[in-house]
This record gives structure tokens, sequence and C-alpha cells, in this order.
């Protein structure tokens, strides 16, 4: 398809959503004195099985020949991916519309199961080549239940020069996310891999790690190992962490974007008054920038092992005018991906942290949340397709002094069960099962039990034109 009709249909698709798009911009004054609160919320791109240890990237038809040094905007650097699916959920009022359940869709008003058929996402992924090493890519899109009806998913570029003898080098700089995931591809919009719901590790990567910053790559061969290490620094992260203390963990694949925000659920009387009943992924308070690390070895067998650690630096007693709040948010995450045979894929990843906001009150930040989850994940491939399971655990502890510290912990686990069939080199089809249980005690405040259980039934078409 030529570059005209694709801007074209994404126009219409567009044009098709909700509402004027707009971008809040937010200032970022000094800390300052305690204040009183008073009481007042595609077409997925498929693995390459040859080589368990690289990440995702997006399949290329065969028949695509390279493409040329410098290609700015052509039908190469342009492509559309489109995501519709029928959807069976139940489950109480969801996050997203400031409820408690912690899966994207939920069932009726009382919670039964509730079938429909949804348009869930367009993207327009720009992806120029301005030289043989310097690249680019810029993600716009409408998501549904996303804030504006356009708005920018990724806008990065990126340097990689030809490796050369034994070390190579590489950079990235703009609005990206850290290589965290293991089940997302890299080559545009941010796409899920193996299953339509990402991990509850990676759901929240999508949407409060996104950082504004740059990175650079060294690469190195010893004898038959590989290892990198990956420095980065950022900043417009400063509210990485609202989302785990106040809602706790959650699964589901809406991505954070450049200017929106997530819904926040109940909240007790003090942090009603403290907090914004919305939260910004990506917004700079405090003018401090974080950092992280990562570091990756690639052994001469079929496994890869890679660990990273993120800080934001974050200052919790910074706070704008409508009550945006800085927080300090710490993690390490370790990554394992193996292929124990051809067409096999095993994945786990583990993520442990912590992150606190407010004033202190005898030593202690009025919200101090220590968060942890884990997953295992297999994939198997079958013909043109791929069948694929995955458990985990997650869940918090809070010691935060204006926090219920048994009220506002969580406890949870989930199951997937995932199929994934190409149609087409464009056309991908995906069914999903997936069933979560968690507990958490703020519940109670809207008169529903401590513990729900969730089943989410989806299937899935994505077009890549």
């Amino acid at each position: 398809m030529t570059l005209a009709p694709k801007i074209s249909i994404l126009a219409a698709l567009l044009l098709a959503g909700t509402g004027t798009a707009w971008a809040q911009a937010e200032t970022a004054p000094a800390p300052v004195p305690a204040p009183t609160p008073t009481p007042a919320p595609q077409s997925v791109p498929v693995p390459d099985a040859t080589a368990a240890s690289e990440p995702a990237q997006e399949e290329v038809p065969a028949d695509t020949p390279p493409p040329p040094t410098t290609d700015i905007i052509s039908g190469r650097t342009l492509s559309i991916l489109l995501d519709g699916r029928l959807v069976a959920a139940d489950g109480h009022k969801r996050f997203s519309d400031g409820g408690t359940s912690i899966t994207r869709f939920s069932g009726a008003k009382n919670g039964d199961f509730r079938v429909e058929p949804l348009p869930i996402e367009a993207d327009l992924i720009w992806t120029p080549h301005f030289t043989s090493s310097l690249s680019g890519n810029v993600s716009v899109a409408w998501q549904r239940d996303q804030e504006n009806a356009v708005d920018v998913i990724e806008s990065f570029v990126t340097f990689l020069p030809p490796r050369s003898g034994k070390v190579s080098i590489s950079a990235k700089a703009g609005l990206y996310w850290p290589e965290i995931s293991l089940e997302h591809a890299t080559g545009g919009a941010w796409s899920t891999v193996h299953t339509i719901t990402p991990s509850a590790i990676n759901s929240w990567v999508g949407e409060e790690t996104k950082v504004v910053g740059a990175e650079a790559t060294l690469t190195a061969s010893l004898g038959n190992h590989d290892i990198s290490a990956t420095a980065g620094v950022f900043g417009f992260n400063d509210t990485s962490g609202t989302l785990l203390s106040f809602r706790g963990w959650a699964l589901h694949d809406m991505k954070a974007t450049m200017f929106g925000r997530f819904k926040l659920p109940p909240r007790n009387q003090f942090m009603t008054g403290a907090q914004e009943d919305v939260t910004r992924s990506t917004i700079e308070l405090d003018n401090r920038p974080g950092f992280y690390g990562r570091i990756e070895w690639r052994p001469p067998a079929p496994f890869t092992i890679n660990a990273f650690y993120y800080d934001n630096r974050g200052n919790p007693e910074a706070f704008t005018p409508n009550l945006q709040w800085g927080w300090r948010t710490r993690f390490a995450n370790l990554g394992l991906t193996f292929e124990p045979v051809q067409g096999t894929r095993i994945l786990a990843q583990g993520m442990y942290g912590t992150t606190q906001m407010g004033f202190k009150d005898n030593g202690v930040y009025w919200v101090d949340t220590m968060y942890r989850s884990a997953y295992l994940l297999v994939a198997h491939e079958i013909g043109k397709g791929e069948i694929s399971g995955r458990a985990e655990f997650f869940n918090t502890r809070e010691r935060g002094s204006e926090m219920d510290h048994d009220q506002e912990k969580q406890d949870g686990w989930a199951l997937t069960a995932a199929g994934r069939w190409s149609f087409t080199n464009n056309l991908t089809g995906f069914l999903e099962v997936l069933r979560v249980n968690s507990q958490r005690g703020t519940r109670a405040r809207l008169g529903l039990p401590d513990d729900e259980t969730q089943t989410v039934i989806q299937a899935s078409a994505r077009l890549r034109i």
C-alpha cells in the first residue's frame, strides 16, 4: 500500500475515535512546607524462533527488499497497526474507570459476565532511516480508554553503527520504555508477542516506567560469550509508583502516552485530599534526573540472563498545585530467556522495589510501599501459530504513616493461556483466557468483598498495513 492511502486510513480511524486531543503542561515548583490536606481518583510481530536470546523484533515479510540507507518518508517507513476484539469478562468496576477490579475489562454492574465487540487500538508508526547508523521511531495512537483522541506512544532516535571487531556501541534518546519487558516487541507500538495481556510486571512497566531520556550500550565478545552493559539517564517520570501504591498490580495492555493519565481508585480520607484523582505518567516535578543500568549475558548456550536496576530519584515532597506528587521509586528486575528445544521458549522475570511519597511523619513518609512480582511463561510454536501459558504472583506491602497497613496491601495471582495464529504476513489472530485473583482490603469502602476472582476471555484480530 502506498503512502497516501495509509495516511487516509489512519485519519478516518482517528476521526471515528473520541474527542479532541489536548495536552496539559505541568509546572515544577520547588518543594514547599507541608500542607494540611482536607478530605475531598495490529498485527503482532512474531518472534524469531531461532534466537532465544534476542529481543522480539517486528516481523518483515520474506519478499521485502532491504531498505535504502536513507529513507525518511515512504511506504517502507510508515505502517499502520489495527487491533479489534471480542471480549467476555466478569468482575466489578474496572480500575481504568476508577473502580477496584484489576483487569482491563470488567463485567456488568452486578459483576456478571458481559460480552462485547470492541475496537481497541490504531497506531501509525514512522521509522525513518537518516543514515546507515541513525534511525528513528515515532508511534502515535488512538487507544480505547485513552484520555486524548490521538497521543504519542514513543518517539526516539537510535544510533547503531556497524560492528567491527569484538566491541560495539549503540545509543538511544527520546521518549521510550527502557528494555525491561521480555514480552514486548521492539519494532514499533510496543506490542505484546505471546499473549494479548502482558504479565503484572510488564503491565506496570507499560503504565509507569516510560521515560524521556538517553542511554548508551557497550557490547563485547569474550570468547564465545557476549556481554552488554547499558546506562541511562532520564526525566519526566516522577509520578512512577502512584498506581502501585493506591491500586496495586493490574493485568492489562493499556500503554502510557506522552500527555495522558490514569484514573485512581477510591483512596482513604487523607489521601483523597492530598492526591489528585488521576496520575500523569510523563511529567517532571523536581528537575532531578533519574538513572538506570542493565547488564546482559549471552553464553554459548540457548539462554540469556539480564539484570536491570532503576531509580527515578524523585523528591517525595515535591508537588504541583493540582496535587501531582513526586515519588521516589526504585526497583531491581531479573530476566531469563531459555530455548530448551527448537520452537519452545521459556521466559521468566522477577521484580522487587519500593516507592515513597509525601512528607515524613516521625521519620516515615505518608506512603511507603514495597512491591514484588514474578512470572514464568512457556511458549511453543505449532506451524504458523503458537500456544503459550503463564503463571505469576504479585503483592504489595504498605508501611506509610497515612496509609492503613492491613487494608492497603495486596496479594494476588494470575494464570493465562493463549494461542496465536498468523493467517497472513499482515493478519494475526489471538485467543486468550486470563484468570486473576486479588485481595485488597480497600474494596470494603465500596461495600465489596476484599477478595475478587475475575475471568477475561479475548479474541483479537491484529492487522498490519
